[in-house]
């Protein structure tokens, strides 16, 4: 901050041309009438730069959570010794069992070594699985802070592919800790503990490579970002999304598990909701299928790319919202109109 200087305790706060004399504990008897004659005819000033000073303080409020130099986190526990994780990136779901510590995604390195942390307070069990959802970098771009510390990184083949690739067009392989388990499109399983971890891989939908991780014996399903929890979703086409796939890709997974699995999603746009039920599976398929119908139903209208933009809402979904309503309808257009 160049030309912000910025100070605050209880009593003041200093930022170019701010009065400090605005800003005081305010104790009557220590001051004369003419004071607050004064204070009156000053009071518009007082205002102006208090506006400005909160101006100013907001915008460094902003940066400093950007820069993730604020930003708090929650670890807390879910059942069965297990929890979740959340700071910045796709939620990390995490197994403390008697044999030693599962998590699911990483987030990034800063996150990841919160995590890390956060677990070595549970005990000192070794680090025995990283289990990746999809390559995506707020889902693994933590990876490397596991380095030496956990005994195998695990993801479906296709999701290694396109972190290896995507880091090798980014000349950031150095920065990457890769799977060293991968698994095809039958799944894998082993046993942790008393835990039942097997891995799913039902098809394309948000990558080509993403993975449902299911505990068995506590019944939750960490399906990543295979729901976006009313949030706009990214369809990653790049690397084989594709969202009549991924609708077909849900109903799998509704008919896998039954009504007491709960699920950790990797977004929400409530943060309090980034775990779920069999009904949020449900809305989130509804929601792919009615961004299908509308799409459709304007491209055969004669609407352009451009014309299709303007939406603000997928009729049928206004549980969705925030931003990223553009990234959809994109994927869609390029879907339907790639036939």
């Amino acid at each position: 901050m160049n030309h912000l200087a910025m100070v605050m305790n209880q009593e003041q706060l200093q930022v170019p041309g701010f009065n400090r004399k605005y800003l005081f504990k305010f104790k009557p008897r220590q001051y004369s009438r003419g004071f607050f004659i004064t204070y009156l005819m000053e009071r518009r000033q007082f205002i102006q730069q208090s506006a400005l000073a909160l101006a100013i303080l907001s915008i460094y409020k902003s940066n400093a959570f950007a820069n993730g130099t604020q930003q708090a986190y929650q670890f807390k526990p879910l059942r069965n010794n297990i929890g979740v994780f959340t700071e910045q990136g796709g939620t990390i779901a995490w197994l403390n069992s008697s044999e030693g510590f599962a998590v699911v995604d990483s987030q990034f390195p800063n996150p990841a070594a919160h995590v890390i942390d956060e677990l070595k307070k549970l005990g000192g069990n070794p680090f025995k699985y990283l289990l990746n959802t999809h390559h995506h970098g707020d889902h693994t771009g933590g990876n490397i802070a596991f380095k030496g510390l956990v005994e195998h990184v695990v993801a479906h083949e296709n999701s290694l592919k396109n972190q290896k690739s995507t880091a090798e067009k980014a000349n950031s392989l150095d920065k990457q800790l890769l799977p060293d388990l991968s698994f095809g499109n039958k799944g894998w399983k082993t046993k942790l503990g008393g835990e039942k971890i097997t891995a799913h891989y039902f098809g394309a939908a948000h990558t080509n490579g993403d993975s449902v991780y299911h505990f068995e014996n506590a019944n939750i399903a960490h399906v990543g970002d295979l729901v976006f929890n009313r949030r706009y979703p990214f369809i990653d086409t790049a690397n084989g999304a594709n969202i009549r796939s991924w609708i077909n890709v849900l109903d799998q997974i509704s008919n896998k598990f039954d009504n007491n699995t709960l699920f950790v999603f990797g977004h929400a746009r409530d943060p309090e909701k980034i775990t779920g039920n069999k009904a949020d599976i449900a809305a989130f398929k509804n929601y792919l299928q009615s961004l299908l119908d509308f799409v459709s139903k304007e491209v055969k209208a004669g609407k352009t790319k451009e014309d299709l933009l303007k939406a603000t809402q997928i009729p049928g979904a206004p549980e969705w919202q925030g931003d990223g309503i553009a990234r959809s309808l994109t994927a869609a257009y390029a879907e339907i109109t790639s036939k």
